[in-house]
């Protein structure tokens, strides 16, 4: 069902002809309301010689079809009966909703009867859809056939590989014109991820290194991958943008990473003085490599400004600061000295609790391009309160490397890589000895 992935280079294999292997897959839907489409693309897929387990996620009226899954059954996964939940909230209904059915796909997975999960649905069925898919590894496919897939679609991923497609029109009595062929393309969409993808986790026989990156980093981000590369690394980026952030801490809880070059750190931005566009889609950046006992450089890139959509959505409280205009649709705006405290607090005690090696890498001249010095962000003072809040609180286990210069200086790059080598290779002759 798979290919493989070429271990010299990560590349992918061509899977030599054979005969299709029979699949696995759930359709979750409301079939109160969604029967008639979910039957339709369970059919399709069956078509294709694959298996398919229909779960109901509705909780009103009975539905016009037999599911493999009830929603009484989906209910019990989630420890509630019908009576008391439909004395709940409808919030709550749905994410208890979504509970179980998580519950039942988690289940399916472990017994490894789950290839694919496709759900069709309005906005209820998406937001049970998404607490239920928000429980399954990145890498098996997941597919959204939503009314509301053309809005906001964030709080439904989250840092999910989800995908989603706007059905055009209402999914309401059954497949028509318009949505018969919106859905038969999904249906096709999800059979082709399980019949083409490489299963997460099936990787080159080099070490993986997660790097963060934001634009105003780019240099000194583009310059460290590339001696990662000549070092023999796998090198993996993440833009930090909230939930890249989340979904590498996750991949790095889930034994994929072997080393973190954290050299922006943006995201703590949000996750400890709110507001930030980009804020982690999950609490805790910046602690899954110290849980894991994995080497990381850590360095403030991107650390000393909040980031905003358009001028028009900056909190009035900030405008009397200065401002980056990155874009039109994007404005940085400057960190305040007790604002860096704070950073500068949070970071250490993150750190401080780091069960491998890590360092700390501090550029002293500039975190940015824009806080750099003649960058309009640049502001030395508010810089200070982090840095003195950070030696201030920083366990004396946790490294602490000055460098005086800018972070985009190649010099940067040339340190953060040789530090994160150095652990690297100690750790690979420990794990050797034993």
């Amino acid at each position: 069902m798979q290919n493989t992935d070429n271990s010299a280079g990560g590349g992918v294999t061509p899977p030599a002809p054979s005969e299709p292997t029979v699949a696995q897959f759930a359709v979750l839907a409301t079939l109160d309301t969604k029967a008639p489409e979910a039957a339709f693309v369970a059919e399709l897929i069956r078509a294709r010689g694959h298996q398919v387990k229909i779960i109901d996620v509705g909780v009103m009226e009975s539905s016009t079809i037999t599911p493999e899954v009830s929603k009484e059954q989906v209910m019990q996964a989630a420890g509630i009966d019908p009576l008391t939940l439909l004395k709940l909230r409808r919030d709550q209904i749905m994410e208890t909703m979504g509970r179980g059915a998580a519950a039942i796909l988690r289940r399916l997975l472990d017994e490894g009867g789950l290839q694919g999960v496709l759900a069709v649905g309005g906005n209820q069925g998406t937001a049970i859809a998404a607490f239920a898919m928000e429980s399954l590894p990145i890498g098996l496919p997941k597919l959204i056939v939503s009314t509301v897939a053309s809005g906001n679609i964030r709080p439904y991923v989250r840092h999910r590989d989800v995908a989603m497609i706007f059905s055009v029109a209402d999914l309401l009595g059954g497949p028509n014109t318009i949505t018969r062929t919106i859905l038969s393309n999904a249906a096709g969409a999800l059979v082709g991820m399980a019949e083409m993808g490489i299963p997460m986790g099936r990787r080159s026989n080099r070490p993986v290194v997660a790097v963060t990156a934001l634009g105003n980093t780019n240099s000194v981000v583009t310059r460290a991958c590339d001696l990662l590369e000549e070092l023999g690394y796998e090198v993996v980026a993440f833009h930090a943008s909230g939930a890249c952030g989340s979904a590498m801490e996750e991949l790095i809880d889930e034994g994929l990473i072997d080393g973190v070059l954290d050299l922006t750190t943006h995201e703590l931005v949000g996750e400890v003085l709110g507001d930030d566009i980009y804020t982690p889609t999950k609490p805790g950046r910046l602690e899954a490599a110290g849980r894991k006992g994995i080497p990381q450089v850590v360095a403030p890139g991107g650390l000393e400004y909040f980031c905003f959509g358009p001028l028009e959505t900056v909190p009035a409280k900030y405008l009397g600061r200065p401002i980056h205009h990155h874009n039109p649709y994007n404005m940085n705006v400057r960190a305040t000295r007790e604002e860096m405290e704070r950073l500068g607090i949070a970071i250490a005690d993150k750190l401080n609790r780091s069960h491998g090696p890590v360092t700390f890498l501090l550029p002293l001249k500039g975190w940015s391009v824009i806080g750099a010095p003649g960058g309009v962000l640049h502001d030395p003072d508010a810089n200070r309160g982090f840095i003195d809040a950070l030696k201030g609180r920083l366990d004396p286990k946790v490294r602490l490397v000055e460098i005086d210069s800018v972070i985009n200086d190649p010099a940067v790059a040339d340190l953060a890589v040789r530090i994160l080598h150095e652990q690297l290779s100690s750790r690979a002759a420990q794990s050797r000895s034993r």
